[in-house]
């Protein structure tokens, strides 16, 4: 059943559709590991956004609408730890590079996150949200928002980098092919 889904490009459950995008092979995940800090990059598809908003009964209309809503952008979540634990567990016994660090994940990103076409052009973060999970997650996990353009889009690939948080990792860089933003996997609904 699942490959039968996997070869339309359509899924029938959420947990099918997310198993698909976590598996490096299909193109949506990425990882790195850097001065032991652990990166994973995910392309968040539409459908996963979608699915994740309705509630309850849904009717097609709902479904196209919130389908959209959620087109127009590009949206990527960013896991980073580090001995299997959130960035600021790895800092907390200093209280200054604590608030430093909370202060940098909760209002900082847009001058350390950035997202770039093979011309160096810088596509502009639409938004980011970072939930504090106060030391109860393995990683610190946010996600980031880009606009979804053809200038963006009709590239071969884009390039996402992330400034030393302070790990002295150095930039972190990640390509990601734009051909699987172009022909994402669907949810039937």
């Amino acid at each position: 059943m699942l490959l039968a889904s996997c070869s339309k490009n359509t899924f029938d459950s959420s947990k099918e559709l997310l198993e698909y995008v976590k598996q490096p092979k299909n193109g949506y995940l990425y990882t790195k590991t850097v001065n032991g800090v652990d990166f994973s990059l995910l392309y968040k598809p539409t459908d996963l956004l979608v699915n994740q908003e309705l509630t309850g009964e849904s009717s097609a209309l709902k479904i196209d609408s919130l389908r959209s809503k959620y087109e127009e952008y590009l949206y990527f979540t960013l896991s980073m730890s580090k001995n299997n634990q959130e960035l600021l567990s790895n800092v907390a016994g200093n209280k200054q590079k604590f608030g430093a660090m909370v202060n940098e994940l909760a209002f900082g990103m847009e001058q350390k996150v950035h997202l770039f076409t093979p011309k160096k052009d810088t596509i502009a973060m639409a938004d980011y949200i970072y939930p504090r999970m106060y030391g109860m997650s393995g990683s610190t996990t946010m996600l980031f928002v880009y606009p979804r353009d053809e200038k963006v889009t009709n590239e071969e690939h884009l390039t996402l980098t992330i400034e030393d948080l302070g790990f002295y990792t150095g930039e972190v860089k990640f390509k990601i092919p734009t051909k699987m933003m172009k022909n994402e996997p669907k949810l039937k609904f």
